[in-house]
Formats: structure tokens, C-alpha cells, sequence
């Protein structure tokens, strides 16, 4: 088989319809952890009332959006930034970290992480997510007080949820400590484990939010970091003044008084990733890794790049394989968590090549 490399991030269907020779809008993706639920009424009203707001510019201090956001989240505005996705957002955040000695971050990690410290010289030191003890791991970095922390919580791609406990003690010690929830929403209030309760406590805390995986809206890009207001006004004056559209502003205060689109992601979650959990473990070839997000990481004995290709090429359907993650490399796959009717089909699909000695030759 020949095989084509896979773009960096996920959801990529042009490249993937590219290969099944099919139209994007139909690839069944599991690719891109993004709620299948969405995305809600209420942002596709909200951006249809304000459609004729495309002739004016966005207010660039976003107040109302902010005030929106700072209310759902509990933090003061001062203390908010709106911005193009989690990725724009990080590009700043990078830059302070890049005048520390070095930041430390788990592998596996996003890619944008080494993006964005790339992007202005910053040093990385790497731990294993998949340590024995992570708190004794990153307990024992040496001279923390110059240096940066960079925690994806849940992690990405693993799904493993660390103990806001944990936290408490890496904020005691490390000069800055960033933290990127962008999947923190997918837990209900009484699971979560957010930091976003000690933002007015902390100086040198900073965390992330996406409000497209979880309203399923990346096509609008959305996303709000959170520290002290010193360096949002800092970061204010780096970037483009209108980073943000008027139809994102619109949406972006819309959903977080969705709270009936909210309870229904959250009972959706736990009984469908339990599904293609379990149902997936019992096949032969593939173990999953406990996750707390809308995803799991999946161990295979196929590379898992054959294993995109066959399925995109077979079946049209779209799956992450774990080369960007040179951690992982061929062993893993990535599956998002659908509906119980798109795990049907993956898992027929999957059947049908286990069931098959010849199916990648």
C-alpha cells in the first residue's frame, strides 16, 4: 500500500476526502475530538441575528463577550482575553514563557505547544505523561523557580486527568504554570478538576479555554485565556486588534448560557465512551487507554497509519494516527467519541479487516 502523510492536527477532511475519493461532508470523522451534538441552536441563531454586523468592525475589546465569559468562568474581565482559538492564544502565552530558562511539558504533547516556543526561541524540557508517579516526576525538575510548566488538563492525546491537588503544589513552585483546558468542559462541574478558581490567587497561573470542541464551532474559532491582568493587557497590545469576528462574539455569548446544551453533552459523553471503550478493548489487536475526555487513545498492532489509509480508502472513514506525536508513532490511534450509531460503523469496519489476513497488502 502506498501511503500519503497525514497532515498534524485532526479533521482535516479535504486531505482525507482527497484519498477515499469522496466529498468531505462524507467521511464519517473520528478524527477531530469535537461534540457531535453541535453545533447548538442557540449559536446558529445567534449568529443569524447578527449577520447584517459584518459591515462594522468587532468592538476590539471585546467587553461584552468578555463580561459573558468572565461571569460563566468566574473570573474578573481584567483577567480575560478572547482570541482565535486556543492556538492564537498560545502564540502569546509562548512568548512569555520563552524568557524563562526552559518550559517543562508532558509527552505526548499538542503540536502548537513546540509551535509556539519555536516561534521565539523558547527551550522545552520533556516528562512522560506516562509515568509511574507524574507528581514525583515533575517534582524532581531542577531550579523550577525559573522555569515554566505547560500541563494539558484532560491530556491530549491520552485523556489522563491530573489532580488539581497536584496542581497546588506545581504552583508553589515553578515561576509559571500554564494550563490548557480545552477539553475541561467535556466534565461536568462535580468531576472537573479546573484550576480556573485560583486565577485571582495565582500571578503565575495562566489558563487556557477552547469553546469549539465542546460547542462544536472549530470552523468559527474560539477560545479565551485567563491570568492576571497585567499580562492580558500585555497580550492585548502584541496581537491583531480584531482577532475575533462579530459572528464569533455573537455565538461566543450565546453558548455559555446554553445550559440545556450543556447537561446534554454531558449525559451524552459518559454511556458513548464507555461504548466504543469497551467494545473496542474486546476486539483482538487493540487496547484503549483510560480517558476523562471525548477521545481515547487506542493501541494497535496495525500501524496505525495503514490503518487510516485502509479505512479512508474502504470505508470513508477518518481516524488520527499518532504521527505527530513521535512518542507514539505507529503503535496508537486516536478515535473521537461519536454516537453509538458511528460506533457501529467503525467497529463493523474494524471487524471486517481484523477478520481479513490480506486486507492492508
Amino acid at each position: 500500500m502506498v501511503l500519503v502523510s497525514s497532515p498534524r492536527h485532526g479533521g482535516n477532511r479535504q486531505w482525507a476526502a482527497a484519498i477515499a475519493g469522496v466529498k468531505p461532508q462524507d467521511l464519517r470523522d473520528f478524527s477531530a475530538s469535537i461534540n457531535p451534538l453541535g453545533p447548538p441552536r442557540s449559536a446558529l441563531a445567534a449568529i443569524q441575528s447578527h449577520l447584517a454586523e459584518l459591515r462594522h468592525y468587532p468592538d476590539p475589546s471585546y467587553g461584552e463577550l468578555r463580561r459573558a465569559w468572565a461571569s460563566f468562568y468566574g473570573v474578573s474581565p481584567d483577567r480575560l482575553l478572547p482570541g482565535n482559538g486556543v492556538s492564537e492564544l498560545l502564540t502569546w502565552v509562548a512568548r512569555d514563557l520563552a524568557n524563562l530558562d526552559s518550559t517543562v511539558i508532558l509527552r505526548p504533547a499538542f503540536a502548537d505547544y513546540d509551535r509556539a516556543l519555536a516561534a521565539f526561541g523558547g527551550h522545552r524540557e520533556n516528562l512522560s505523561i506516562f509515568a509511574e508517579d507524574l507528581s514525583t516526576e515533575i517534582g524532581q525538575v531542577t531550579n523550577p523557580q525559573n522555569k515554566g510548566l505547560l500541563l494539558n488538563n484532560p491530556h491530549n492525546p491520552t485523556g489522563k486527568l491530573i489532580r488539581k491537588e497536584d496542581i497546588l503544589d506545581y504552583l508553589d513552585r515553578f515561576n509559571l504554570v500554564v494550563i490548557d483546558e480545552a477539553f475541561m468542559d467535556f466534565l461536568p462541574p462535580d468531576q472537573d478538576q479546573s484550576c480556573l478558581d485560583l486565577i485571582e490567587t495565582y500571578p503565575n497561573l495562566i489558563v487556557l479555554r477552547s469553546l469549539t470542541k465542546f460547542y462544536s464551532l472549530p470552523g468559527l474559532r474560539l477560545g479565551c485565556v485567563m491570568a492576571h491582568p497585567d499580562r492580558i493587557q500585555k497580550w492585548q497590545t502584541w496581537r491583531d486588534p480584531w482577532s475575533v469576528n462579530c459572528l464569533a462574539v455573537a455565538a461566543g455569548i450565546a453558548i455559555v448560557q446554553d445550559r440545556e446544551f450543556q447537561q446534554r453533552t454531558w449525559a451524552w459523553l459518559e454511556p458513548n465512551r464507555s461504548d466504543l471503550s469497551t467494545r473496542i478493548s474486546h476486539m483482538t489487536g487493540f487496547v484503549t487507554l483510560p480517558s476523562s475526555a471525548n477521545f481515547l487513545l487506542v493501541k494497535t498492532v496495525i500501524a496505525g497509519s495503514q490503518l487510516q489509509q485502509y479505512l479512508l480508502k474502504k470505508h470513508k472513514i477518518l481516524i488520527r494516527d499518532c504521527l505527530s506525536f513521535p512518542e507514539l508513532g505507529e503503535q496508537y490511534i486516536r478515535l473521537a467519541v461519536l454516537t453509538k450509531s458511528d460506533h457501529n460503523v467503525l467497529l463493523d469496519s474494524l471487524e471486517s479487516l481484523t477478520n481479513s489476513t490480506n486486507a492492508l497488502l
